[in-house]
C-alpha cells in the first residue's frame, strides 16, 4: 500500500495537527498521501487531488473524524473496493476503527496487509415521480423520510410490491445493519450485527403504537409512497444530503450492488465497541 487518501474534519484544530503528523509518518514509510484542496492547503506534504479523482488515485482512505466524516468518505469512494480506516476524532464513533492513540498501530498493520477488512452492505435509494426515476443515491447508514413541520405523515409501505401497512408517523427510517446504531437506534430500532445482510424499517413516533420496527432480508425491495396531502417532506440520506419530496412520490430502497470495506481496529471486536460507545455494564 503506497498511496493513501486523507479525509478529515478540518474544523477541529486537533485534527489539522494530527493530519500533519500522520502524513509525515506515512511519508517516512514511502507512502504518498493525497487530499483535496482544503487539506493540501493546511498540510504541504499532502498531494492535491480533486474529490472526484481521489478514488482512482489511492489504494486506501484514512479518515480522521467521527461517523459523519466516515459516511462522507463512503460516498466519496463510490462503491469501489477501497478499504477505509477511520480514526475517531469526533463523537461516538461507531464506524471508526481506532482512536488517535492506537492509530499508528492500525496503520502499521494496514501497510503490511495484515489488517482485517469488513464488508458492509449499502442501500440503493431512488425517487420515483410520475412513474419516472428522477434520482438515485447510495447510503451506508440510512434513508429517512420526514416532514419539515411537526405534522404526521401518511406513508404507504410495500415490500416486493406487496402492501404491508400505512404508517401515520413523524417519519420513516430505512436502514442497513451498519445504520442500526444511528438514527434507527434512537427511534427504538434493533441493533443488528453490521455484517448481517438485512434491511430495517423503523417508524418515527408512530400514531399507532403497535407499529414496530421490521427487519427483512436484503433481497427484498421497500417502496414508500407519500400521501397526496404532503407538501413539505424531505428525504435525508446518511444524515448529510436532503432531497425535497412531492406528494405522490415513491421512495424505493433495495440492497446496492456496491459495498463499503472498513478496516477493523486493533484487536477490538464489535461488542467491545458497543460496550464503550453505549456504556453497557462491564463484567465485574
Amino acid at each position: 500500500m503506497k498511496k493513501i487518501g486523507l479525509v478529515a474534519k478540518l474544523i477541529n484544530p486537533e485534527v489539522v495537527k494530527f493530519c500533519a503528523e500522520v502524513t509525515g509518518w506515512l511519508n517516512a514509510r514511502g507512502v504518498e498521501v493525497y487530499g483535496d484542496g482544503e487539506i493540501s492547503k493546511r498540510v504541504s506534504a499532502v498531494k492535491k487531488v480533486s474529490r472526484e479523482e481521489m478514488p482512482d488515485a489511492v489504494e486506501a482512505v484514512l479518515v480522521l473524524g467521527g461517523d459523519g466524516t466516515m459516511l462522507y468518505a463512503a460516498r466519496l469512494v463510490g462503491g469501489r473496493k477501497i478499504p477505509i480506516l477511520g480514526i475517531n476524532m469526533g463523537g461516538l464513533g461507531f464506524l471508526t476503527a481506532a482512536t488517535a492513540t492506537d492509530a499508528y498501530a492500525c496503520l502499521e498493520k494496514a501497510l503490511k496487509g495484515k489488517c482485517e477488512i469488513e464488508e458492509r452492505m449499502m442501500l440503493s435509494v431512488g425517487i420515483m415521480r410520475g412513474g419516472k426515476r428522477i434520482a438515485d443515491y447510495r447510503v451506508l447508514n440510512d434513508a429517512v423520510i420526514r416532514g419539515t413541520i411537526a405534522r404526521l405523515l401518511k406513508l404507504d409501505v410495500r415490500i416486493d410490491e406487496e402492501y404491508v401497512t400505512t404508517y401515520r408517523a413523524d417519519g420513516l427510517i430505512v436502514a442497513t445493519p451498519t445504520g442500526s446504531t444511528g438514527y434507527s437506534l434512537s427511534a427504538f430500532g434493533p441493533i443488528l450485527y453490521p455484517t448481517i445482510h438485512s434491511i430495517i424499517i423503523v417508524p418515527i413516533c408512530p400514531f399507532n403504537l403497535t407499529n414496530r420496527p421490521v427487519v427483512i432480508p436484503d433481497r427484498m425491495t421497500v417502496a414508500v409512497e407519500l400521501g397526496s396531502e404532503h407538501l413539505e417532506t424531505v428525504l435525508t440520506l446518511d444524515g448529510q444530503v436532503d432531497m425535497p419530496l412531492k406528494a405522490g412520490d415513491v421512495i424505493e430502497a433495495r440492497r446496492a450492488e456496491e459495498n463499503v470495506y472498513l478496516i477493523r481496529g486493533n484487536g477490538k471486536s464489535y461488542f467491545d465497541v458497543m460496550r464503550e460507545r453505549l456504556m453497557w455494564e462491564p463484567r465485574r
